[in-house]
């Protein structure tokens, strides 16, 4: 088995990153479900010390990812677990969702300095490695334009408080209406294999050397033909089947970036060991690679 964990992307070009990165999301509570009870910010600062201490320099997280009673946010503990940064860290974050009268709705263009400017002070950084405009919640929303919001974003980003921009939820025509505007880095999708479009999307940016994010991954637990086909090559394996899984995205396309979440130490461990799972021909076949 090769090392997968240590392989890199260059993301937008200029930022090397290990493509088995860490998702923040667990973090401050189990989930997005705010009647999930909140993590120990203490544990939740060693998970991130541990991601760090196995190679992860690719962390992805948002500021509305926060405890039930909004005391204890994802940016807030990156920042007092690992500030000052490690020169290689690449942090990720996404704007889009705001939370208002206990529901998430859509921020408007006018919106998008102050969240920026959210995300800035809770880093505690003066630019952002990448920025991700989420539309939609779990699927991208046919149809709809992204031009104002991702125009705000593309001026904050000539203002130097940007270095890329991403988006979140996306098809096909808004990552074309994006590339009219500025450069895309990263599209980070739901992302299912069964999915003839997300399929379509991943060709794309592998083609045009747009990182590809699934946050799942594959599917977030939607059932699938391929369920059964973990179970089997983790039996073989020896490993666990959101291992195989992990080791299924990275094995997808050179661009694609895993990011999975936990608050648990263990788990961290579990998941960064499955960078070093290389699937053989017969296993990426049988799952339809």
């Amino acid at each position: 088995m090769t090392d997968t964990a240590l392989s890199t992307f260059q993301l937008g070009g200029d930022l090397p990153v290990a493509r088995l990165g860490f998702g923040a999301m667990r973090l401050a509570q189990d989930g997005m479900n705010p009647r999930n009870e909140p993590r120990d910010p203490a544990v939740a600062r060693d998970v991130l010390r541990r991601a760090v201490e196995l190679g992860v320099n690719h962390i992805d997280t948002a500021e509305f990812y926060r405890s039930p009673d909004g005391s204890t946010g994802a940016n807030d503990l990156i920042r007092e677990a690992l500030h000052p940064y490690p020169a290689d860290l690449v942090i990720a974050t996404k704007i889009g969702p705001v939370f208002c009268a206990g529901q998430f709705g859509q921020a408007t263009a006018a919106d998008m300095r102050e969240l920026v400017e959210a995300n800035l002070v809770a880093l505690g950084v003066d630019r952002l490695d990448l920025v991700y405009l989420r539309i939609g919640m779990m699927a991208p929303p046919h149809g709809e334009s992204l031009a104002e919001r991702y125009e705000a974003l593309a001026a904050l980003q000539e203002e130097g408080l940007i270095r890329h921009l991403g988006l979140s939820n996306a098809d096909d025509a808004h990552l074309t209406e994006a590339q009219h505007i500025a450069p895309v880095a990263a599209i980070q999708n739901l992302f299912h294999p069964e999915s003839a479009d997300e399929r379509a999307l991943l060709r794309r940016t592998t083609d045009e050397g747009i990182a590809f994010v699934p946050f799942g991954p594959l599917g977030s637990g939607q059932a699938g033909r391929q369920d059964d086909a973990y179970a089997e090559i983790a039996t073989r394996y020896d490993a666990t089947v959101p291992q195989v899984a992990l080791a299924h995205v990275l094995a997808l396309a050179p661009n694609t970036l895993a990011i999975p979440g936990t608050g648990s130490i263990g788990h961290v461990e579990e998941n960064v060991a499955a960078g070093s799972l290389t699937l053989a021909p017969a296993d990426l076949s049988q799952l339809g690679v």
